[in-house]
């Protein structure tokens, strides 16, 4: 295990393969000082210098992730860490560097190419607009990269301001370490970082309000929050590199999308994936084994209630790990089309996500087509492999569901039956398969899930009691023993936390006013989500959404996220 105590104990342990392996923008800048919107048309990454949010305080640190890294918990509020990850990294010295990278890629929205959304119409400008990476490095044995989310304008800003808010910054921070708790593959959160005097206005809605849009421009603190991940190469970074390939747009295209893809091997598959192997064998490999991990995770995103939101190619890491929390949130009532983002669509639908998480996969596939032109063999199994993901998903899918409800086999018919249920009655999806987990002997148990009247409908309290029975039926409880087993297993699958929109919004309306104890709170309360808490966690945060918040906006929906 490190011991990283200072700045430059971090330091030590730099290693930047990227900037060092792939090819940089041969337009760029010498001094990193490129902030302007402009075309980029080859190279793998830009180099640019993050800009400093001013007055920058200490907000929040993940103590699980620093214990893990081997960082001491005073590092993240030491001068030089807090200069670093506020953007201010005039200061370092080699091996660091003040220089850090900024990655174009393209733009697909459920498997459809778009060129609009970039200002020059080309798909030439669009990228990290506001994500700058600062360090790469080794510890313990393991690759990281360190993103600054709100690091400034990029070549890929699109004239916009290159900041992030505290708002959205405080939700990005708990949750990736909250799907972390949950078992759920995703980036981290190392800092969190406000500027004590800098603003930026942003559209957002009035106290109250109900509207699907935004109504009223407010001024917000900005900040920056660091992301950590193996690596922060994405499907849209493919496609980008396959368009140019496809095209032939400039005499290194191809070369280029073959460099790409070895290190996208290399950072996120070298376990799993010989190097030694033939290009070609390499791609196949890279597709089966992304297949394997983007199934897993939106099957674990459906297990914890979870919904991305905004599912584009851009937004699924090549790692297959959750990225970019912009508008997401986790489900209160169930509903399948449960969608957060007001600029979504049913496309990106709660229980639609295994087909979105399908359209990106076959735009990965497409991807990597370019290079196996001259290998029909690797060519059809790649087909092979992109046509069987809705069969790996389904499969997926139903052994998930299996363990959510404690049974031995699936049974299609007590869970279609449960899910019709589910929706007549209006159920809290957290909290109906928690309770569920408990093994109840009657009804009295899952009915604290039940929103509205239903408690009081005859006709849905018989339905349940009928399901129940059915369903207890069909799992294992011959002794006390084995029914104490059954529930604890279940409760490893069914959280009994859930980070819930209408907590994180007194988060960071407390935080904007400098108080933080709310952040902290959900910190220690959302990183153990399995676990029985005490009462007074319970009753705050184990408890069905309040009638009066539906609909709200900012909190039953949201804008882009910024």
């Amino acid at each position: 295990m490190q011991d990283i105590k200072t700045l430059n104990d971090l330091a030590q342990l730099a290693e930047y393969s990227l900037m060092d392996r792939l090819n940089p923008d041969p337009n760029a800048t010498a001094d990193g000082a490129d902030h302007a919107p402009r075309q980029v048309f080859s190279g793998h990454y830009v180099p640019v210098k993050p800009t400093p949010i001013e007055n920058p305080v200490y907000i929040a640190h993940s103590k699980t992730f620093f214990k893990e890294l081997g960082l001491h918990d005073d590092l993240a509020a030491s001068e030089d860490f807090i200069r670093m990850f506020s953007g201010d990294t005039s200061h370092l010295k080699e091996p660091l560097r003040r220089t850090g990278w900024a990655t174009g890629y393209a733009l697909s929205i459920y498997g459809t190419e778009y060129y609009e959304q970039c200002p020059f119409k080309t798909g030439n400008g669009y990228g990290d607009g506001r994500a700058i990476s600062v360090f790469e490095g080794v510890i313990n044995g393991k690759r990281w990269e360190m993103q600054l989310k709100g690091g400034g304008r990029t070549p890929y800003c699109r004239g916009a301001d290159g900041r992030a808010v505290l708002r959205s910054s405080v939700r990005e921070f708990l949750a990736q370490e909250h799907m972390y708790a949950l078992g759920v593959p995703t980036s981290r959160s190392l800092s969190l970082y406000m500027s004590k005097t800098q603003t930026v206005r942003r559209p957002w809605f009035m106290n109250g309000s109900y509207s699907r849009d935004p109504e009223v421009m407010i001024e917000e603190n900005v900040a920056i929050t660091t992301r950590v991940a193996p690596s922060f190469l994405r499907v849209g970074q493919l496609e980008l590199f396959a368009r140019r390939a496809r095209k032939s747009e400039h005499p290194k295209a191809m070369e280029e999308l073959e460099m790409l893809v070895l290190h996208l091997i290399e950072r996120e598959y070298s376990d799993v994936i010989d190097k030694n192997l033939p290009l070609e064998e390499k791609t196949v490999l890279l597709a089966r084994e992304f297949r394997s991990r983007l199934t897993s995770l939106v099957v674990n995103w459906i297990r914890v209630g979870y919904c991305q939101g905004n599912f584009n190619g851009d937004n699924c890491a090549a790692g297959g790990f959750t990225l970019d929390y912009g508008p997401f949130g986790f489900i209160d009532m169930f509903d399948p089309s449960y969608q957060p983002w007001t600029g979504g669509g049913a496309h990106f639908s709660f229980l639609n996500q295994p087909q979105a998480g399908e359209q990106n996969f076959k735009m990965f596939c497409k991807a990597l087509q370019p290079l196996l032109k001259t290998d029909e063999k690797q060519s059809q199994q790649l087909d092979e492999i992109m046509n069987g993901f809705s069969k790996i998903m389904q499969t997926k899918m139903i052994q998930m569901w299996t363990a959510k409800l404690g049974l031995k086999t699936f049974d299609a018919a007590l869970f279609n039956e449960l899910i019709t249920l589910m929706m007549e009655t209006s159920v809290d999806y957290t909290l109906f398969f928690r309770e569920l987990s408990g093994i109840p002997d009657n009804i009295s148990a899952i009915a604290k899930s039940f929103y509205g009247d239903s408690l009081y409908d005859q006709k849905i309290i018989k339905s349940w009691t009928e399901w129940l029975e059915k369903w207890k039926a069909n799992i294992n409880i011959d002794t006390p023993e084995s029914r104490k087993k059954l529930s604890k297993e279940m409760k490893q699958t069914n959280p009994k936390y859930i980070l819930r929109e209408w907590f994180l919004v007194p988060a960071y309306k407390k935080a904007q006013e400098g108080d933080y104890s709310l952040i902290k709170e959900l910190q220690e309360v959302m990183n153990d989500p399995y676990s029985e808490q005490s009462s007074e966690t319970e009753d705050k945060y184990y408890r069905e959404k309040p009638a009066e918040l539906f609909d709200v906006a900012g909190i039953s929906h949201v804008s882009c996220s910024s």
